[in-house]
C-alpha cells in the first residue's frame, strides 16, 4: 500500500515537472527590456533635431526642449519662430495647469480678467493665422504606420518624429494630441490662434481635440517641469493669483544660442528598427511582471526616445 502511494506521487511529480517544463519552453528564455534595446541602437538610428525648429524654454524649475513641426503646421511653425527670436515669450508666464489636461503659457494680460492695455506687443509675429488643423494628405511624407489601428482615425502612425493620424479618403493628415504635444491656444474664432499662446498635453491624451487645434511639436525634455506644476484653482485650472503663476524666463530657438549652449540632444528616429522594435516590446510585454500580453498598443502610449549625446556616448 505504501509502495503504491509512493508510485503515484512520483508519477504526479513527474508530470508536474514536464508541464513546467512545456511551459517554460514555450516563454522566451529572455525578452529584451527598452533599455537594452536602446543600448544596440546604431549611430544612423538617431537624429538631431533641427536647431531652426527647437525652442528652448528656461523656467525656474528648468530648461524645456520642444521641437517644432513646420510639415504640419508652416505659418504657426514660422511664426513662433519669429516671437522666439524676437523675445516676445520672455517674461511671459505659465497662467494655466488644468489637471490631467494641459499646462498652458502665455501673456497673463490676455486672461478674461487681464489688462488688456498691457497687452505685450507682438512684434513683427502675425496676430492672426489661418487654421492649421490638418495638412494636406501626402503618401511622400515619412510615415511609419501602426498596424493596431485606431478609435479616432483611419491610420495613425509616425511622421518625423510626431504621432499622426491620417484620412486618405478625405486626403488630410494631422499630428495627435498625445501626452507632451504642444498646440495652439484659441477662442472660438478658428483664426485667433496665433502662437502667442501655446499649451502641453499633460494628462490623457485629449484626441477629441484633433483637428480643432492647430498642434504645432512636441515636448523632447523637460515634461517634468510642465506637468509637476501646482494645479490651477479657478476654472478650467487657470490660475487666480499673479503670485501663483510661473514666470517664463526665456524662449529661444536653439539656432539663435551660441553653439556651446546648444542642447545636444538625439532622437531616436521612428522609422528605425530599433523603434520597431521598441513598438512591438511595448505591444507584446513578456517579462516576468506582465502574465497576459495586451497584443496591442495605442499611438499615444508609445514614447519616442530621446538622449543626451553628452552622457549616453
Amino acid at each position: 500500500m505504501l509502495l503504491r502511494h509512493c508510485l503515484a506521487l512520483a508519477l504526479a511529480l513527474a508530470v508536474s515537472l514536464s508541464a513546467a517544463v512545456a511551459a517554460d519552453e514555450t516563454k522566451p528564455a529572455h525578452t529584451p527590456s527598452p533599455k537594452e534595446l536602446l543600448a544596440k541602437s546604431q549611430p544612423l538610428e538617431w537624429r538631431t533635431p533641427d536647431p531652426q525648429n527647437l525652442l528652448v524654454m528656461q523656467l525656474p524649475q528648468g530648461r524645456v526642449l520642444i521641437e517644432l513641426a513646420p510639415d504640419f503646421a508652416p505659418l504657426h511653425a514660422a511664426n513662433i519662430r519669429t516671437m522666439a527670436h524676437e523675445h516676445y515669450y520672455d517674461g511671459l508666464a505659465i497662467v494655466r495647469v488644468h489637471d490631467n489636461f494641459v499646462t498652458q503659457w502665455g501673456d497673463p494680460a490676455s486672461d478674461d480678467n487681464g489688462d488688456k492695455s498691457k497687452l505685450k506687443s507682438l512684434g513683427s509675429a502675425k496676430d492672426k493665422l489661418p487654421p492649421e488643423y490638418t495638412r494636406p494628405y501626402d503618401a511622400k511624407l515619412p510615415f511609419t504606420p501602426l498596424k493596431d489601428g485606431d478609435f479616432y482615425a483611419p491610420e495613425v502612425g509616425f511622421s518625423e518624429g510626431f504621432p499622426t493620424a491620417r484620412d486618405k479618403a478625405k486626403q488630410q493628415e494631422w499630428l495627435t494630441h498625445c501626452y507632451g504635444m504642444v498646440g495652439v491656444g484659441r477662442d472660438i474664432d478658428p483664426e485667433t490662434g496665433s502662437g502667442s499662446e501655446l499649451y502641453a498635453v499633460i494628462g490623457q491624451a485629449p484626441r477629441a481635440l484633433d483637428r480643432n487645434i492647430a498642434v504645432v511639436g512636441r515636448v523632447l525634455q523637460g515634461m517634468e517641469y510642465l506637468s509637476g506644476l501646482p494645479r490651477g484653482t479657478g476654472p478650467l485650472g487657470f490660475y487666480e493669483k499673479p503670485e501663483q503663476r510661473v514666470a517664463i524666463g526665456s524662449v529661444r530657438l536653439a539656432a539663435d544660442l551660441p553653439a556651446n549652449q546648444r542642447p545636444t540632444i538625439e532622437v531616436l528616429r521612428t522609422d528605425s528598427a530599433t523603434f520597431a522594435a521598441l513598438v512591438d516590446a511595448k505591444r507584446n510585454r513578456l517579462d516576468d511582471f506582465y502574465r497576459l500580453p495586451v497584443g496591442k498598443v495605442d499611438i499615444c502610449s508609445v514614447s519616442i526616445p530621446v538622449r543626451d549625446t553628452k552622457t549616453s556616448h
